[in-house]
């Protein structure tokens, strides 16, 4: 027998399927842990959802590269523009039957809910892990069916988002989900210790295996050391991303602080704009700070890191308001430790357990203190030795702490103890 890459498979080795719904180059932890499983001997496939068959390639390729494989569970069909039309005519009946009816169903969890549980069930794995809403619907299906399933809580999906975006969310459909797979699948994991306590508190469930979202160290090996982004190198540089540039999402903090900083600095955001950033932002910015704000596109997450690593302060605000934005730990805070980046970051939960682990590489201030902000601001941008020895603690904390490299081991500790309990 041969593995999906194409070498050599034990036959006593057990097919782990990752259920994810998603484009596997844009849901890096599922990516990262199908690598860590593969390499450990494991047949994996990842069952994602690409709309596209060119995104749908790219992530064959991808998986293919790293010993497993990668299938969409929207391809095939001999009418794909009709499929394509009937899921969202359904997903949109899903939403709406939550909204007029009050009947919360998994059609509103995403477009490829119903064909992620079929293929799942075809796959016939020993194992299952399930990510993101749709992936652990179907996780908890598989579970009442018979078959070994984990959880890994890269978000609290239950406990995400603000207030009005909650008001039509299947909630009570996504804590069952949860309370199953929490209290009775065969893994779990999560992204910090602050979201495991809470919950093991919140479901009365063992303590999720904490996996910090963290990217691999050899990752630094091919940055491109290029500089793309900076205008003036004489001035330090703060850096902000996200998929989404808007309001919400920490820049606030940011913003108002500009107008209390007595250091110059140039601001970088990266993100896919909404519709009025760039008023919102003409009337929040100080008049003398607006030439000194860059936007920038998307990059791929292969150019990110080399991005990021231009500047020289890395910018987390998130908002403890939002029970897993204050539980988890972002991308953000861990790119900007791998990149070598001093980090000033809002005070959540999650950000509080980074800092606790990266003394001096990470600052943090009370989200919504613009003065408090500002203050650690301007401590980096106006001492070059701070901010060089700040950049030097964050990259070791990175390698010492915060890199992939340092978390695969308790992912493979959690799924070997599993497939024990039966035999493996």
């Amino acid at each position: 027998m041969t593995r999906p890459g194409g070498g050599p498979r034990n036959p006593q080795n057990r097919r782990v399927a990752i259920l994810t719904a998603s484009s596997l180059s844009r849901n890096p932890r599922a990516f990262k842990e199908a690598k860590t499983v593969a390499n450990a001997g494991y047949e994996v496939i990842v069952y994602g959802a690409c709309f596209e068959a060119g995104q749908r390639q790219i992530d064959e390729e991808l998986a293919r590269r790293h010993s497993f494989s990668f299938k969409s569970v929207l391809e095939g069909g001999i009418r794909p523009q009709l499929l394509s039309f009937w899921r969202r005519v359904r997903t949109r009946a899903g939403v709406d039957l939550n909204r007029y009816l009050h009947i919360e169903n998994s059609w509103q969890l995403g477009p490829a809910v119903v064909e992620l549980e079929k293929q799942s069930r075809i796959a016939k794995a020993d194992y299952y892990i399930a990510h993101l809403e749709q992936g652990s619907w179907v996780g908890a299906q598989l579970h009442r069916s018979g078959s070994m399933v984990g959880i890994d809580m890269e978000d609290w999906y239950s406990e995400d988002l603000p207030l009005e975006a909650r008001k039509y969310r299947p909630l009570k459909l996504l804590r069952d989900v949860e309370r199953k797979l929490l209290t009775s699948g065969a893994h779990a994991t999560c992204t910090s210790h602050a979201m495991s306590k809470a919950l093991a508190a919140e479901f009365g469930c063992p303590h999720p295996t904490v996996l910090y979202n963290a990217f691999p160290w050899s990752d630094r090996g091919a940055m491109d050391g290029l500089s793309k982004d900076r205008r003036d190198r004489r001035l330090p540089s703060i850096h902000w991303f996200s998929q989404t540039l808007g309001h919400g999402r920490g820049l606030e903090d940011l913003v108002d602080a500009l107008h209390l900083l007595t250091h110059e600095a140039e601001i970088h955001l990266r993100g896919k704009p909404v519709s009025g950033f760039e008023n919102w932002l003409a009337h929040r910015v100080p008049e003398e700070w607006r030439g000194r704000i860059v936007v920038h596109e998307l990059v791929s997450n292969a150019e990110l890191l080399s991005r990021i690593a231009e500047h020289d302060i890395g910018f987390a605000g998130e908002t403890p308001l939002i029970r897993n934005k204050d539980l988890t730990v972002s991308n953000k805070i861990l790119y900007y430790l791998l990149a070598g980046l001093a980090v000033v970051a809002s005070d959540t939960a999650g950000q509080r357990e980074v800092a606790a682990q990266a003394t001096g590489g990470v600052f943090l201030y009370s989200s919504g203190d613009a003065p408090a902000l500002a203050a650690r601001l301007d401590a980096l941008l106006g001492s070059t030795d701070a901010l060089r020895e700040a950049k030097a603690s964050a990259l070791d904390a990175a390698e010492q702490t915060f890199c992939w490299e340092r978390q695969e081991q308790s992912l493979l500790e959690a799924i070997n103890r599993a497939l024990g309990r039966s035999g493996g």
